[in-house]
C-alpha cells in the first residue's frame, strides 16, 4: 500500500501555505457499547472526548474557522467495526461535499477498529480530498507532520484496535454463546405474541391482545387459508403488524418494513409467525450465526444446529394444531390456475408412485373438477391416472369422518384399546425391523475392518500390489461409511419411535368437537386428516370401484368395525 504517493500534489501540506491556510473542523466522537460494558475509563467518555477536541480547537484558533454544533459528529453506542454510523455517515457527506477539510478525533480507535477501513481513510481518502487529519493520542497531524501518517506506530495501532475489537467480540459471542445452551434467550425483544417478564427479563409472559392474533393466524391457516389470503385478512380486520403493534406499545424493534403502513401485513411475515416453535412455549436458540465479527449480517442456521429448551414458557399454540400447520406448509398447497384453493390440495397422494394428486378441471365438463396422477402427467408411462372426481373424494372422506367419530363416540373405551393396541404393534414391527437392519450393518462393518485388516497384510506380502490395495481400501472404506452413517440414522429412528405415542385423547377432543359433521370443510379436513392415498380405479363385476386410504391425524390408519369403508363406488 503507497503511503506517501500522493501527498506532493496536496497543497494543504505545503510549507509556504502553512501560514495562509485555515481549516474547517470536523470533531468527530464515538463511544462503543463494549466500552461501556467493559467500564472503560471516563477519557473514552463522549463528554471527555468532547472537551478535550474542543480544548485543541480553541488554543489554535489560528489554523481554523470558528465552525458550530454541526460541526460535532458524535456516535454514541456504536461499535468501531460497523462503518454504518449515522454521524460518521454524516462526516464522511460533509468531506465530500467539502462543507469540512479537517478530521480531528481523540485517538485512532474512535474513527475506526477495523484496521483495513482505517487504513483506508487515513491514507487513501483523506489524502485524495486534500483532508486534514489529527489524531490526539498518537501525536497524528497530516498537515504539520505528514509523515506522521506514515509511521509504523498508525498501522500497528489500527491492528491493535481491530484485534482488540475482535478480543471483545469473541468474549461476549462466548458469553451469550452459554446463555444459549443454558436456553435462556437473549434477544431484545420477546416475539410477537409474548412480552418480557418485567420480574425476570428471559422470561416471557403472554401478551393476550397479540397472542389472540396469533391463534388466529394459525386457526385460518388450518381453515385452508394460504398467508397471501392471511396477510389480506389481518388488513381488513384492522390488525397492526407486529412491528408498528410493537412500536405503539412502547417497544422500539428494528423497523425493517418497506412500507410504512402500519396496517400493512407481508407474506412473509405471516409465513414466519406459522413456522416458530417459540409458540409452543419452547425457546429455540442458535437460528442464526454471523460469519464474522465485522460482518454484523445474521445467516440461518440449519434447523438440525438449533438447540430447542421445551416448556420454558406458556404455550399459544397447542402441539397438534401446530403439527397441523406444518403438515399444511410442508404440503404447500396449490392454487388452481382459476384462483381457487381445493379444500384437498397438497394432502392426496398417488398409492402407488408415492407423488401427490393435483386438481385439474374437464373440457366438457368445465364444472367438473377432478384429481390426477402428478407422475402421470408429468412423465410419460411414469404411473397410471388415478384419477378421481373432487365430489366423489369429499363423499369418501365425509363418509369416513361420519364412521370414525361415531364409533368412537359410541364406543370409546373399545376405540381407544383399539388404536392402542394397533400403534403398539406398529410400534413393535418398526423396533423390529430397524434393529434387524442395524445389526446387519454393524456386522458388515466389523466384516469390512478383517477384509481390509487381510488386504494389508496382502499388501506387505507382496501378494496385492499398492495400486490395488489403495483402490479397493477406497471402496471398502467408501462402504463402511455409508454403513455408519445409516446406522447412526437408524439409531435415531429407533429412539425417536420410542418416544411416539398416539395421542388418542386429542383425537377424542375432535370428536366431541364436532358432533355432527354433515359437510366437509378444509377446517375440518385439516384437522381429522393427515394424508389421503388414492388407488388406481378398477373394473369389478361391471362397477369401477376407486379405493382410498385415509391415514387420521393422531392416529394413523383406522377403520371401525362395523364400518368397512376401504372400497366405495365412484
Amino acid at each position: 500500500m503507497a503511503r506517501t504517493k500522493n501527498r506532493g500534489n496536496n497543497t494543504a501540506n505545503s510549507p509556504t501555505s502553512y501560514k495562509s491556510m485555515r481549516w474547517r473542523l470536523g470533531k468527530y466522537i464515538r463511544l462503543s457499547k463494549e466500552d461501556l460494558l467493559r467500564g472503560r475509563d471516563e477519557s473514552n467518555s463522549v463528554v471527555n472526548q468532547r472537551l478535550l477536541l474542543e480544548q485543541y480547537h480553541q488554543t489554535h484558533m489560528d489554523e481554523f474557522y470558528e465552525g458550530d454544533e454541526n460541526d460535532v459528529y458524535v456516535d454514541d453506542g456504536k461499535t468501531g467495526t460497523d462503518t454504518d454510523r449515522e454521524d460518521f455517515q454524516r462526516l464522511l457527506a460533509d468531506i465530500y461535499s467539502g462543507k469540512i477539510n479537517c478530521v480531528i478525533v481523540k485517538d485512532l480507535s474512535r474513527l475506526s477498529r477495523n484496521y483495513t477501513d482505517a487504513g483506508n481513510l487515513i491514507e487513501n481518502l483523506f489524502v485524495r480530498l486534500n483532508i486534514r487529519f489529527i489524531s490526539l493520542a498518537e501525536g497524528v497531524d497530516s498537515y504539520r507532520n505528514p509523515d506522521s501518517v506514515s509511521n509504523i506506530i498508525v498501522p500497528i495501532t489500527n491492528v491493535m484496535n481491530d484485534q482488540y475489537c475482535y478480543q471483545t467480540s469473541k468474549k461476549i459471542r462466548q458469553v451469550f454463546d452459554m446463555k444459549r445452551r443454558n436456553g435462556e434467550f437473549i434477544g431484545s425483544y420477546a416475539p410477537y405474541g409474548y412480552i418480557k417478564d418485567p420480574e425476570d427479563k428471559n422470561h416471557w409472559i403472554i401478551d393476550e391482545e397479540a397472542a389472540n392474533v396469533v391463534r388466529e393466524i394459525f386457526h385460518l391457516c388450518v381453515s385452508g387459508y394460504g398467508p397471501q389470503q392471511i396477510a389480506k385478512e389481518m388488513m381488513r380486520r384492522g390488525y397492526m403488524n407486529p412491528t408498528a403493534y410493537a412500536r405503539a406499545n412502547g417497544r422500539t424493534p428494528p423497523d425493517n418494513r418497506t412500507l410504512g403502513d402500519d396496517y400493512t401485513w407481508q407474506n412473509s411475515t405471516i409465513s414466519h409467525i406459522l413456522t416458530r416453535m417459540e409458540y409452543l412455549g419452547h425457546t429455540v436458540n442458535f437460528k442464526t450465526y454471523r460469519k464474522s465479527y465485522k460482518n454484523k449480517k445474521q445467516l440461518k442456521n440449519d434447523p438440525s444446529q438449533w438447540r430447542v429448551f421445551e416448556n420454558t414458557h406458556e404455550a399459544i399454540i397447542d402441539r397438534e394444531t401446530f403439527d397441523i400447520v406444518q403438515r399444511i406448509r410442508d404440503g404447500r398447497r396449490r392454487v388452481t390456475p382459476m384462483g381457487e384453493m381445493p379444500i384437498l390440495s397438497g394432502m392426496v397422494f398417488c398409492a402407488d408412485c408415492g407423488k401427490k394428486l393435483y386438481q385439474v378441471r374437464g373440457r366438457n365438463l368445465p364444472q367438473k373438477e377432478y384429481m390426477v396422477c402428478s407422475t402421470y402427467r408429468k412423465i410419460k408411462g411414469g404411473c397410471s391416472s388415478h384419477q378421481v372426481r373432487n365430489e366423489v373424494l369429499e363423499r369418501l372422506l365425509l363418509d369416513g369422518i361420519q364412521a370414525v367419530t361415531a364409533y368412537a363416540r359410541e364406543h370409546e373405551a373399545d376405540f381407544v384399546e383399539l388404536i392402542t393396541q394397533k400403534s403398539q404393534t406398529e410400534l413393535d414391527k418398526s423396533l423390529r425391523d430397524g434393529k434387524r437392519e442395524m445389526e446387519q450393518a454393524q456386522a458388515r462393518i466389523r466384516k469390512l475392518d478383517d477384509i481390509i485388516q487381510r488386504l494389508y497384510e496382502d499388501n506387505l506380502e507382496g501378494k496385492v500390489s499398492d495400486e490395488r490395495f489403495a483402490r479397493m481400501t477406497a471402496n471398502y472404506e467408501d462402504e463402511q461409511k455409508g454403513l455408519e452413517s445409516r446406522v447412526a440414522e437408524l439409531k435415531k429412528q429407533l429412539a425417536a419411535e420410542k418416544d411416539r405415542s398416539v395421542n388418542v385423547d386429542h383425537f377424542l377432543t375432535l370428536v366431541r368437537k364436532y358432533t355432527d359433521v354433515q359437510e366437509l370443510t378444509a377446517e375440518i379436513v385439516r384437522e381429522f386428516v393427515e394424508k389421503v392415498y388414492v388407488y388406481q380405479a378398477e373394473r369389478i363385476d361391471g362397477q369401477k370401484v376407486q379405493r382410498v386410504r385415509i391415514v387420521w391425524n393422531c392416529i394413523g390408519e383406522f377403520t371401525p368395525p362395523t364400518v368397512t369403508n376401504t372400497e366405495k363406488s365412484a
